[in-house]
């Protein structure tokens, strides 16, 4: 892979990176108001059983989330690495060179498509 090949994957992972922390942010904030919203800190207007159960789902989606793209940043932090280091495209199981297909679609994969299959199988 050339140098202006692993610019661009550094790129596109940077730029990923960016967007999962500002999607992180707002998730945040709006499970941070909600939280507000319930304790009474923001209105004293009782709540429906139900709209507290759909709150209370939705809080759940949003913190799961939270987990996933913090996760991903990980990966994303990883990957980084591994540029500097030039083992990026490089199967971190079996040491082939990871397709660039591969990597176009989850630029922070540390595996080939083979040993993927085998780990999550």
């Amino acid at each position: 892979m050339s140098s202006d090949e692993f610019s661009d994957y550094k790129e596109r992972l940077l730029m990923l990176q960016a967007r999962l922390r500002g999607d992180m942010s707002q998730l945040e904030d709006l499970t941070i108001r909600k939280n507000r919203a319930e304790s009474g800190e923001l209105s004293t207007q009782p709540s429906h059983m139900a709209d507290c159960g759909s709150d209370n789902h939705e809080q759940e989606i949003a913190l799961q989330m939270i987990g996933s793209a913090a996760e991903i940043l990980e990966n994303i932090a990883a990957a980084l690495e591994r540029i500097e280091e030039g083992k990026y495209n490089i199967c971190e199981i079996c040491g082939v060179k990871i397709p660039k297909k591969r990597l176009q679609a989850i630029p922070y994969t540390t595996m080939c498509v083979k040993c993927a299959e085998k780990e999550y199988d």
